[in-house]
């Protein structure tokens, strides 16, 4: 049996198994049409007919803060996520991812309610936030401006890169792609970058995000695919 991964982004589940002829996705989105505990349930479903001897979970959701690695007033956790998105500590679990290579750490929330469900299926689990797998995954020029960039339904994550050193991690969810390019080439500008010599590495869900894509080639010659999802193959994040 393989391994069972799950991927939470704003409203939506989505699990991968297998490799190859054997790999396996399904996509659940909770839209105003579906009840509010649809992806919980969803979750409990999937938990109860997939066997699987582990669980990895990734959570993409925009409840996080980026700090030094090292850094250990854990509990600032909740704070330090409140300067990005409020936070309800009743209802999250503050979790705590670590990249050693590259000298940070995230700090992260899930929803209690997914937590618990999770942790009582008695299936080992490990978590981890959507920022550090990526970051995990990515090689970095030594001189030059990078921006690396993740895209999912509706979502998408990113980190800025100057000679080989993070200076930005962010995360946005939207219904809008105009609002990724929005966000994308505000945060251009704010660090300064030269945007005729900046390269933009794009992952995941790119023929999703086509219109985003477009937009972005306008601006900028130097856009270049580096791995996309490809629907019932493979899922960048879930491999």
């Amino acid at each position: 049996m393989q391994k069972l991964s799950l991927l939470f982004t704003k409203d939506t589940l989505q699990w991968a198994s297998g490799k190859g002829s054997g790999y396996q996705e399904k996509f659940f989105y909770k839209n105003e049409e579906k009840p509010e505990n649809y992806i919980s349930q969803a979750l409990q479903d999937t938990l109860q007919f997939i066997k699987t001897p582990k669980l990895e979970i990734i959570s993409a959701l925009n409840h996080f803060a980026l700090t030094p690695y090292g850094f250990d007033q854990h509990e600032m956790g909740f704070q330090l996520i409140s300067y990005n998105a409020p936070v309800d500590e009743n209802n999250e679990e503050l979790m705590l991812a670590i990249n050693k290579k590259h000298h940070v750490q995230f700090y992260y929330t899930m929803p209690k309610e997914i937590y618990k469900i999770i942790k009582s299926s008695g299936i080992p689990s490990s978590f981890n936030f959507s920022g550090e797998k990526f970051l995990s995954s990515l090689s970095f020029r030594s001189q030059g401006e990078q921006f690396h960039i993740n895209l999912y339904e509706n979502q998408a994550e990113f980190f800025a890169i100057k000679d080989g050193k993070i200076l930005l991690y962010n995360n946005l969810d939207s219904d809008s792609e105009v609002d990724f390019l929005y966000f994308i080439m505000f945060s251009v500008s704010k660090l300064g970058f030269n945007l005729a010599q900046l390269q933009f590495l794009i992952y995941g869900e790119v023929d999703y995000n086509d219109t985003f894509m477009g937009e972005l080639q306008k601006f900028s010659r130097n856009v270049k695919v580096i791995q996309k999802n490809i629907k019932n193959k493979n899922n960048f994040i879930l491999q």
